[in-house]
């Protein structure tokens, strides 16, 4: 009967059963049928026949209530208790930067109320461990929002947006970024990561040519290569990576600033571990507990 209740709630919510039924994916006449089935089962009607809308009858309008609160039951039936100790392994995808700074914070909390739960950190690129999640390899992953969209499959929680900048060499003088890129060696976020094609997209709407030196999938690496005089770099600020070298100046880009969102990409609900709902909440405390 949980269809036909669910079905019954969205008939009321909608105002018709033609309304539900589009909403819901199902002909007008299929969720007559779902309602005449319920109202058989119950042993009275639910609706006013007399009016053209889903009116709710007197029986209808006390059977509501209890309905959602049935459905609402059900839907935590694959959850543990709240306070139940959760054993078994996560598997949870993180690119470098998050593995660093954001998810120790979140496990630590997460160690405290399941000591028993093993978790697995997988380490790679966003646009691998999208693809390990899609395949069921991990079960969450920590990265960069994909450019093109999430998959409906999928549920996305941001987390940090960081704010790009222009790394530059000490000895390089002045401010203006325009001029400071196109005239010194560039050190590029590599261009296939999804931080990188950000890179990319900017340099092109900004209509900057600039003199490619050297290509690296790696903020630190990046950073300390523009620590050594080899170049200026565009990367986000990453509280795992700060502080910079003393050597290296951090130019804002102005009101043309961009940003990279990191977050957790999961399965959604209906095939989400429930320890991911934790997790997630965790990364958010840590998020919320930086300083």
């Amino acid at each position: 009967m949980i269809t036909e209740l669910k079905t019954f709630i969205a008939v009321v919510r909608d105002g018709s059963f033609a309304a539900a039924g589009e909403r819901i994916g199902l002909t007008q006449s299929a969720v007559s049928s779902q309602i005449k089935r319920l109202e058989d089962s119950l042993g009275f009607a639910l609706f006013d026949r007399t009016r053209r809308t889903a009116v709710l009858n007197a029986h209808g309008s006390q059977t509501l209530e209890r309905a959602e609160e049935i459905v609402a039951l059900y839907a935590k039936l694959g959850e543990p208790p709240a306070d139940e100790d959760v054993a078994g392994t996560l598997r949870i995808g993180a690119i470098a930067s998050a593995q660093s700074a954001l998810l120790p914070k979140a496990l630590a909390a997460m160690r405290r109320k399941h000591p028993r739960l093993r978790v697995n950190i997988v380490p790679g690129v966003s646009m691998r461990l999208m693809d390990q999640l899609d395949a069921g390899e991990i079960d969450a992953a920590i990265m960069i929002r994909p450019p093109f969209g999430i998959l409906p499959e999928m549920a996305w929680q941001a987390l940090v947006s960081e704010p790009f900048v222009l790394l530059a060499p000490e000895s390089v003088k002045g401010r203006d970024w325009r001029k400071i890129l196109a005239s010194n060696p560039f050190l590029r976020y590599e261009r296939t990561s999804f931080g990188g094609r950000q890179v990319s997209r900017f340099l092109r709407d900004a209509r900057i040519t600039v003199q490619e030196a050297v290509e690296l999938d790696e903020i630190a690496g990046l950073m300390n290569m523009v620590s050594e005089g080899l170049g200026v770099a565009l990367v986000p600020m990453v509280e795992a990576y700060l502080p910079m070298p003393p050597s290296v100046r951090a130019i804002s880009l102005g009101d043309d600033t961009f940003y990279r969102e990191i977050g957790l990409l999961h399965r959604g609900k209906r095939h989400a571990l429930p320890v991911v709902d934790e997790l997630a909440r965790c990364l958010r405390g840590a998020v919320g507990g930086r300083s």
